[in-house]
């Protein structure tokens, strides 16, 4: 999608063609006006002037966003009729969330649980570090050719089909891992992770997509920052129990198994649970929509839905491209110093698993806390790219910060660094799931975030590769320095992204105020569209920039 244009994929249905309300329109409606539906309940005649028609639609506009105005679709026969769409928040929309922060945050468990305590794995399976990597890395592999049918999943089948894999095959990986504890097993535990990395792809993606369907505008970017919240929280966990429940006991192995037992074990049980809440809580979406925005897209995918000139369009969208490798740049340094805080905390001080796994804790709550922040911050003042430009840049001086004390012989130096960097790395997640989907309405969000997740997970593993031979072959400093040269140029490239807020133009009513509803079986004087399902947003529709209070 070329910036600045809405593509016809995801219109409402029943013939209609939404337009901008310009003079050449105004006259094409005229000729028409047996078929013509004015977006707002006003009635209008060959005698108003262009003055009098502007003012009654201003007084019609409901004062709560969620009132959204919207074309009649039905009104079949050449009758004339108006209808607005009725708007609601739904209780539900909070169990929904819930659950899949839940299950999200399982999930995120088991990526990082062997990473965490890679020197007991290693002992305990006889193999080397970098197979117990590759434990974390296959969660970033499976995720680039899977994400494509997973995205295509969820725009034709719904929330409902994809949570359900998500949280199935998360179940299924925890029992699976629960057969691995045996120190010949080693590769039955490669198994178990990879059916959970298969999980992982019906899983990130879908923050962004239970936000706006569920969400109303003024609580959307909060939602989405919480969705990512269970994520994080579960790397938080991940970082912390493990060390607890698995010390390092390198004379005992039965001891090691018994401990490692319990940990999959009780991450199965729990999986479990999750997975009857999946089935019994979890929704396509609500029966009224939450928002303008929402409420102008239609329930499913029009017949001649095409994934793939959806995912051409994304590409074609300069302003998304550069968010896709910024984007990837900031999400793939994170999980490459995920994957690797261990052993960088080992090379410089000696025998401080559990102190690794608490610096770690540190620095996803404290990205916990931006998120969340960063959320709410969205919601109140819609700067989306500012916002994003200013966390970058903090998260690169954290970054630069983190690599020069790491090695100065003070733990809890590293514990404050830590945090800080966590704070700011970790709370840009959701602020590029949210000006993603901004920036590429009304493209699926499911598409617009699978992308995003596609090149994190690229860029994850290019990290984590490179930079965990750095820190074997040199020192921590080495592959640090590697990351921050990289999140320097993410900043350069955010700077340049075109921000053009046009989910919250809809929503906010600066462009639907004057949309009108012109039927595509005008006579040939109408102007000519190209039309997809019938219905088009004009392309002469113009977006306001980025807004601020």
């Amino acid at each position: 999608m070329v910036a600045g244009e809405l593509v016809q994929e995801h219109m409402p249905p029943d013939g209609i063609t939404i337009a901008r309300k310009s003079p050449e329109l105004r006259g094409a409606s005229e000729r028409c006006a047996d078929a013509t539906y004015a977006a707002a309940p006003t009635a209008t005649t060959r005698g108003e002037t262009d003055t009098e028609r502007e003012l009654e639609q201003e007084k019609e506009v409901p004062a709560d966003e969620r009132e959204a105005m919207l074309p009649n679709g039905g009104g079949g026969g050449g009758e004339v009729g108006e209808k607005r769409l009725e708007t609601r928040l739904y209780g539900r929309r909070f169990a929904v969330l819930a659950v899949f922060s839940l299950y999200s945050l399982l999930n995120a468990f088991q990526w990082i649980q062997y990473s965490i305590i890679a020197n007991v794995f290693t002992q305990y399976y006889g193999v080397t570090n970098d197979k117990v990597d590759w434990l974390s890395i296959v969660y970033m592999v499976a995720y680039v050719p899977l994400i494509f049918p997973a995205t295509w999943l969820l725009d034709r089948k719904g929330l409902r089909l994809t949570s359900l894999l998500g949280a199935g095959l998360n179940c299924a990986g925890a029992w699976l891992k629960c057969a691995s504890v045996s120190p010949e097993l080693f590769g039955v535990t490669v198994t178990a992770q990879v059916v959970c990395s298969v999980a992982q792809v019906f899983i990130l993606g879908l923050p962004s997509r239970i936000a706006s369907v569920w969400f109303g505008p003024r609580e959307v970017s909060t939602a989405c920052a919480t969705a990512v919240l269970g994520n994080q929280l579960g790397t938080a966990i991940g970082f912390l129990l493990p060390p607890v429940l698995v010390p390092n006991t390198p004379d005992d192995v039965e001891l090691t198994g018994h401990n490692i037992s319990i940990m999959f074990y009780g991450t199965a049980a729990v999986s479990t649970v999750l997975f009857i809440l999946t089935v019994i809580v979890i929704k396509d979406r609500p029966s009224l929509p939450p928002s303008q925005a929402q409420a102008v897209l239609p329930d499913s995918p029009p017949e001649d839905y095409s994934y793939r000139q959806s995912i051409v369009n994304l590409i074609k969208n300069k302003a998304f491209v550069l968010l896709l490798v910024s984007y990837g740049i900031m999400t793939g340094s994170f999980y490459s110093v995920s994957t690797l805080l261990n052993q960088m905390i080992m090379a410089c001080y000696e025998n401080q698993e559990l102190n690794a796994g608490r610096i770690g804790l540190t620095l996803v709550v404290a990205g916990m806390v931006g998120s969340i922040l960063c959320g709410l911050w969205l919601d109140h003042t819609k700067t989306y790219k500012m916002t994003t430009l200013i966390v970058y840049g903090l998260s690169f001086l954290g970054m630069v910060v983190f690599t020069f004390t790491l090695n100065l012989d003070n733990i809890y130096l590293v514990f404050f660094t830590a945090g800080v960097l966590g704070f700011f790395m970790t709370g840009y997640l959701p602020l590029g799931f949210e000006f993603g989907v901004e920036i590429t309405y009304p493209e699926s969000e499911g598409t617009s975030s699978g992308l995003l997740n596609a090149f994190a997970q690229i860029f994850g593993i290019i990290f984590t590769l490179i930079q965990g031979k750095l820190t074997t072959d040199y020192k921590p400093l080495a592959g640090n320095l590697f990351l921050c040269a990289w999140i320097f140029l993410g900043i350069l490239l955010t700077a340049l992204i075109k921000s053009e807020l046009k989910r919250h133009n809809v929503n906010m009513g600066l462009d639907s105020n004057h949309l009108q509803a012109i039927p595509t079986e005008c006579p040939g004087d109408c102007p000519s569209e190209t039309k997809s399902n019938g219905v088009k947003l004009e392309h002469s529709i113009s977006f306001s920039p980025e807004t601020s209070l």
